[in-house]
């Protein structure tokens, strides 16, 4: 069995049993885990769980490696080109093998959630005709249609493929190996089989100092959650044209800055409401760069489904 988590310092590993490891990361924005499961000898099965902005990896294959990976929610930064990103987001399926898998990666929205399933190919080739009689996948030449160069291939939106994902995080304890079985043989069909368009419309990437003044314009904003600022104004404050601004902004958070900014201040708001029940709800409007309390109100349930106060005196 080859998995890149199976390189980390055993005192990463959280536990481990009949086939199945779980590992731990941590850094000072958060926490993630990886449960890790054999399939077949040299597949294994991974589900990841991220509760943070991002992470550091050292890790460089030392094996022939064929990996796939399913967002099912959140976003996670990948190299797209030279010193070029674009984002996964839920729904999507990244093909790689591994060979940009090193480097710091962030997930804007300091979460994602997702499962791998990783193919070590010397051993993954042998293993798979072994058992599955007749089985009509070559795992070889499946690599070379996913994997022409060395940056990952991305299926955005794959929603023909979302069942065979979205069945593998509900799985009953006491059928999850031959469920597994079924599914990863289940997937390498259907990815024989899916055709790709000859001029495929990627999503657009964008360079490391475009994403750096996004960033920086995003901190910007729920630093001065309370005060206002044109798309213009930011525009011309961090030196970046608007178009590009708006378009690398999306790509980064994955909504526009407006939605992005409702959002984060209703839920600022809602913390608030909670936690400081000595504030009115006309302050934690102001709080929230909201000067009319009825045009918070507004804002508030329709991002939450209920008016201030009555999220307020909720159980």
């Amino acid at each position: 069995m080859y998995n890149e988590f199976l390189e980390w310092d055993d005192s990463a590993r959280l536990a481990k049993s009949d086939g199945c490891s779980v590992y731990q990361l941590r850094n000072e924005t958060g926490e993630g885990t990886i449960t890790i499961y054999e399939v077949f000898p040299g597949v294994t099965l991974s589900y990841n769980d991220f509760h943070m902005h991002y992470y550091d990896s050292e890790f460089k294959p030392m094996r022939d490696m064929f990996c796939i990976d399913h967002c099912r929610e959140g976003r996670l930064e990948y190299p797209a080109a030279n010193d070029a990103f674009s984002y996964v987001e839920a729904g999507d399926l990244k093909l790689d093998r591994r060979l940009t898998h090193a480097g710091h990666f962030e997930m804007p929205l300091s979460h994602y959630h997702g499962a791998t399933i990783s193919f070590d190919m010397d051993i993954a080739c042998q293993s798979l005709p072994l058992e599955i009689k007749d089985f009509a996948v070559n795992l070889r030449k499946l690599q070379e249609k996913y994997c022409p160069d060395i940056y990952p291939m991305v299926i955005h939106n794959a929603c023909s493929i979302e069942h065979i994902f979205g069945e593998l995080y509900a799985v009953p304890e006491k059928i999850k190996r031959p469920y597994f079985k079924i599914k990863v043989l289940e997937l390498l069909l259907y990815l024989k089989a899916l055709e790709l368009p000859d001029n495929p419309k990627e999503k657009p990437y964008f360079y490391k100092t475009q994403i750096e003044k996004v960033k920086a314009i995003q901190q910007f904003l729920v630093l001065h959650i309370d005060e206002h600022f044109t798309q213009e104004d930011l525009s011309a404050k961090f030196d970046i044209p608007l178009t590009s601004m708006k378009k690398c902004f999306k790509s980064v958070f994955g909504s526009t800055i407006g939605n992005y900014l409702l959002l984060y201040r209703m839920n600022q708001a809602a913390v608030l409401l909670k936690t400081k029940r000595d504030m009115n709800v006309s302050e934690i409007a102001g709080r929230v760069g909201y000067d009319s309390p009825s045009k918070f109100a507004i804002a508030f349930r329709k991002v939450m489904g209920a008016s201030p106060t009555q999220y307020r005196n909720r159980i």
